[in-house]
């Protein structure tokens, strides 16, 4: 298979998806996520052991996938803070990798589930892993944090509000939690792809 018809078929799957809740953590899951693991009562030892766990599951499926798609890219596994974060990285520009991540992010997002799933089917437990790519999701915060510095540059000036272009769920959290920082107000408006976020003084 081809890394194009790969990302056709990543990009498939993420307009199956329903679109992700305002209240999405920077890392791409919920604030409700977190609540309900942390009602689970489980140790600290078992939890390591399942992350552990999660981790190789993870990078098993991924593996395999980059295989398929005849790409090039080794994949780091980190356990932090109660969570595993796998990366796949390559040493060489040009190695297919880009088509992993899409246009804004979207397949990158869609692999994610579909490697959360993965876990799922192997462990029986529901994931809340982090999955990046070359650094795309390090890189898009920090162009996030200066949309959000412009647009608040630009209430400032005119005393209007200003409409940034529509973002995912997963974007829209860090934009506003970026603008809340900086002492303003942000709001999403709009419905589905349309989805946008309005930032005022107040």
């Amino acid at each position: 298979m081809s890394a194009e018809s790969t990302e056709h078929a990543i990009s498939a799957e993420a307009a199956s998806q329903p679109e992700l809740r305002d209240d999405v953590l920077a890392d791409g899951t919920t604030a409700q996520d977190d609540a309900n693991d942390a009602g689970r009562g489980t140790g600290k030892g078992s939890s390591a052991s399942r992350l552990e766990e999660e981790g190789d599951v993870a990078a098993d499926y991924l593996e395999e996938l980059l295989d398929i798609a005849d790409i090039d890219g080794d994949i780091d596994i980190e356990v932090r803070n109660g969570r595993t974060y796998i990366s796949i990285v390559a040493e060489e520009e040009g190695s297919g990798l880009e088509n992993l991540v899409g246009r804004d992010g979207e397949v990158l997002e869609a692999l994610q589930e579909l490697t959360r799933l993965a876990v799922l089917s192997v462990t029986e437990n529901r994931s809340r892993l982090v999955l990046d790519i070359n650094g795309y999701r390090a890189d898009r915060a920090g162009d996030l944090q200066q949309i959000a510095e412009d647009a608040i540059a630009s209430v400032k000036d005119t005393g209007k509000a200003v409409a940034l272009a529509p973002m995912s769920a997963y974007e829209r959290k860090i934009v506003h939690d970026a603008v809340a920082d900086l002492g303003f107000v942000s709001e999403s408006e709009g419905e589905g792809a349309d989805r946008h976020i309005v930032v005022s003084a107040d």
